[in-house]
């Protein structure tokens, strides 16, 4: 599929007789039929097509008038692929793949893996998208054999450019020929492939690859997923996402979405290679609500999701959630537990308003010992408040406690930074006081209350000395740097949410002084990333985090088809040079 620079969808005819792109729509009237109705509607094949009824499945087979198509009808099993080896196998073969599409690969040139999320577009505005093994399917009849230039760009990649200027490349198509292009990586995290939304490998299968998802094309029925949350839990990975969008219609669900896998440990794909989810799905198959928790209006959005124990010892699944009536309306708050039997959140405690400080938004939390007792340590970036890791505790907002520099009594509105004899601001946790985060520090400095040096979440950019301003993210323990790594989105950067930054600190509070860019983009979000610790190799030298990547909030009018407002996940190696200059957080102490 290509598109338009202006967002809209452009049509797409196949060059020879053959229709193999019925595979890529998901509907498959019959077990040995493909409707023809359905194929030209979802694929837009120019051609005129008069239909008789099948005795043996009361559908629709085609008749085609004209010599400018003809139609073979191909045998396919359920949704199109076949299962070889546990692993599928597109159900037709080399001889229409020869004989329908050119074929264009997009390797990284340092890893050469298939790079997801690269456009070409052509003189005349037509782009393309690489799918999740960096492979574009191309079938235009007027193209055959002709020379076609492509702009070739992608977010933290660049394409050498010519004398004149012009990254590009000029392409001959030819059916059935493979073409493969290199392009540099300027990210220091290396693009892996986009885990939710439609068509993940619709260009692989095209072209007649096998590909390692058993649902290749769309799970959950899934077209977008906001803000992604993932922790293992009885034997499995839980996965949990905010807004949820569907192809069928343009209001999707708003009670967030659930699914599972497979450990790569445990038989699972290794996530090098993928993530297989199994949604939670209603009767169509769609995914459906796991926190609506009986509110029959409104949004309900959750975070901090966590494994506690109960009174009994037994381990919980657990989160906080807030309901809304609009983003400047919440309605209440409180802790849900997750019913296995229901598979389903239900509200364990609800919560006064005055206590949403307990935990702040997008919060991933992580646990701590410290004097033989354990702490659950919460925050929008780095942790910022704790409670001791139980569940009882977890419910119980008069637990928690606040990592704060004020005073006794202080509050947001008279804040009084608290000093030891030599001048320094106390940090420690407390109670009776808010919490000091990045956006309470610039309040201080602002007052003259706190020094720029003496904030602890203000972190400097490596290659220019300027402050980053980070907005959401993650902290976890890493063995191999044996320091705590925070992975964050800036606000406010060369793309307004779509700059991620690494750094490291002694301790999870920080003070994080040095963040180095790991991913860029152009006019583009890239939000509430997270780094999931579970799927670490090589003793935490390689750690991998997915973010929200969406056009929402970037001022770019063009969404990218089928990879807006989904996550899409990267690898990081992190005895990567370029990283070097992070490491002298390590001093700080």
């Amino acid at each position: 599929m290509y598109y338009n620079r202006t967002g809209g969808v452009s049509e797409v005819s196949p060059a020879c007789p053959l229709v193999p792109c019925a595979f890529a729509s998901g509907f498959f009237p019959g077990k040995n039929e493909v409707s023809m109705r359905q194929a030209s509607s979802l694929f837009n094949i120019r051609s005129v097509v008069r239909s008789r009824p099948t005795p043996s499945s009361g559908r629709s087979s085609p008749l085609v008038l004209g010599n400018a198509f003809r139609v073979i009808v191909i045998a396919v099993a359920t949704r199109g692929v076949l299962v070889s080896g546990g692993r599928p196998s597109v159900g037709f073969g080399q001889e229409s793949r020869a004989t329908t599409y050119a074929e264009v690969q997009i390797l990284d040139s340092h890893s050469q893996r298939g790079v997801p999320l690269v456009e070409l577009t052509t003189v005349n505005g037509m782009t393309f998208v690489t799918d999740n093994a960096g492979r574009i399917a191309i079938a235009e009849p007027g193209w055959e054999g002709q020379p076609i230039f492509f702009h070739v760009r992608s977010h933290g990649y660049e394409y050498p450019a010519d004398g004149f200027g012009f990254r590009g490349a000029t392409i001959t198509i030819r059916p059935g020929e493979k073409t493969v292009l290199s392009i540099d990586r300027k990210n220091i995290a290396e693009r892996m492939y986009r885990i939710t939304g439609e068509g993940l490998y619709r260009d692989s299968i095209l072209l007649g690859y096998s590909v390692p998802l058993r649902q290749p094309l769309i799970q959950g029925q899934v077209a977008g997923q906001d803000s992604a949350f993932s922790l293992p839990y009885q034997g499995k990975i839980y996965w949990f996402w905010g807004d949820t969008n569907r192809m069928r219609y343009p209001l999707g669900h708003y009670g967030m979405a659930g699914a599972t896998s497979v450990p790569p440990d445990a038989g699972g794909l290794p996530i090098a290679a993928g993530i297989e989810l199994n949604y939670f799905v209603d009767q169509e198959g769609f995914s459906r609500p796991v926190c609506r928790l009986g509110f029959e209006h409104g949004v309900v959005w959750s975070d901090a999701f966590t494994v506690l124990p109960d009174h009994h010892g037994e381990e919980q699944l657990a989160c906080h959630y807030v309901h809304l009536a609009s983003l400047d309306r919440p309605l209440g708050h409180g802790i849900a537990v997750f019913d296995p039997q229901r598979e389903e959140f239900v509200v364990m405690r609800r919560w006064n308003m005055e206590d949403r400080w307990c935990v702040p938004p997008q919060s991933h939390p992580i646990t701590m010992t410290e004097k033989e007792r354990t702490w659950l340590l919460l925050g929008s970036v780095y942790p910022t408040v704790r409670v001791p890791a139980t569940l009882e505790a977890f419910a119980d907002p008069s637990s928690y406690e606040a990592w704060s520099c004020l005073q006794p009594g202080s509050t947001l509105a008279t804040p009084q930074v608290d000093r030891d004899a030599q001048g320094r601001p106390v940090w420690k946790w407390r109670r009776g006081v808010p919490p000091v985060d990045a956006a309470c520090e610039r309040q201080l400095i602002d007052a003259g209350q706190l020094e720029q040096h003496e904030a602890r979440g203000w972190p400097r950019d490596a290659a220019t000395g300027r402050l980053v301003q980070l907005h959401r993210g993650s902290v976890h323990w890493n063995d191999f740097r044996k320091r705590w790594v925070m992975i964050a989105t800036e606000q406010g950067g060369t793309s307004y949410l779509g700059e991620v930054w690494y750094g490291e600190a002694l301790h999870p509070t920080g003070p994080w002084r040095t963040v180095v860019k790991i991913v860029t983009h152009d006019q583009y979000s890239f939000y509430n990333p997270v780094h999931h610790p579970h799927f670490d190799m090589q003793g935490g030298r390689i750690i991998f985090f997915e973010g929200t990547y969406t056009r929402e909030f970037s001022g770019n009018d063009s969404p990218t088809p089928r990879y807006d407002y989904n996550q899409i996940l990267y690898r990081l190696d992190l005895a990567d040079a370029r990283l070097q200059p992070a490491h002298g957080d390590a001093q700080d102490r």
